[in-house]
């Protein structure tokens, strides 16, 4: 069974498009990573200043390892001025 992961990020007013000009080029790393079975963005229809992601990986551990290695390449430091805050996660368990 796959582990699923829910991102919400919250950019400060007018940095939503800016914030996805940074991210959406980062994810062709987030999908060669090990582990990685698929990631999703989408933007909120009625708020395009929130962004979410949602990840499927192999096991919760190799998100882990993605989330380790992405704090040290430094891509949390770009993407950490155009947010109101820390993102939203949580991990996923499928009940059906």
């Amino acid at each position: 069974m796959t582990h699923t992961v829910y991102l919400e990020f919250k950019c400060s007013e007018g940095k939503g498009q800016e914030f996805l000009d940074v991210l959406l080029p980062a994810l062709a790393d987030t999908r060669s990573f090990e582990g990685c079975v698929s990631v999703e963005t989408y933007v909120n229809a009625d708020a395009p200043d929130t962004v979410f992601l949602w990840e499927k990986w192999q096991a919760r551990e190799n998100q882990e390892a993605y989330m380790n290695w992405r704090v040290e390449t430094g891509l949390l430091d770009l993407i950490g001025p155009f947010l109101d805050g820390f993102p939203a996660i949580a991990h996923l368990e499928a009940k059906d």
